[in-house]
């Protein structure tokens, strides 16, 4: 998913008139986008003469430093080793089932749709 990086974006509103579905508006004199309406179609990324649209793949330190930080403060709520552990299961088993609606979501699209 795109995303504004604020220190780039000039407030030429290029984007917001490019946008097919309206997902980008301006806040405080910068483009925003509203990820319910975006469509993923990257013409954002095509008009932006600032590079100021930038791809969510360079997120994915910060998302997974976020991950574990949530898990790590989340962790302080267990007293005992075991229900530290057993918490710690539960979360592995979580993100590995996101994994798996991700990449069966991937295969499914790739069959399908091309």
């Amino acid at each position: 998913m795109p995303w504004i990086n604020k220190n780039k974006c000039i407030g030429c509103g290029i984007c917001v008139q490019e946008c097919p579905v309206g997902a980008i508006s301006m806040k405080e004199e910068r483009a925003v986008i509203d990820m319910g309406k975006c469509i993923r179609c990257g013409k954002c990324h095509d008009v932006c003469s600032q590079e100021a649209v930038r791809h969510d793949s360079e997120r994915i330190p910060l998302e997974i430093k976020e991950n574990v930080k949530k898990v790590k403060k989340d962790l302080e709520n267990f007293k005992t080793q075991k229900e530290k552990e057993d918490f710690l299961e539960r979360m592995i088993k979580h993100y590995n089932k996101e994994k798996k609606v991700v990449e069966g979501t991937i295969e499914k699209i790739s069959k399908n749709f091309k």
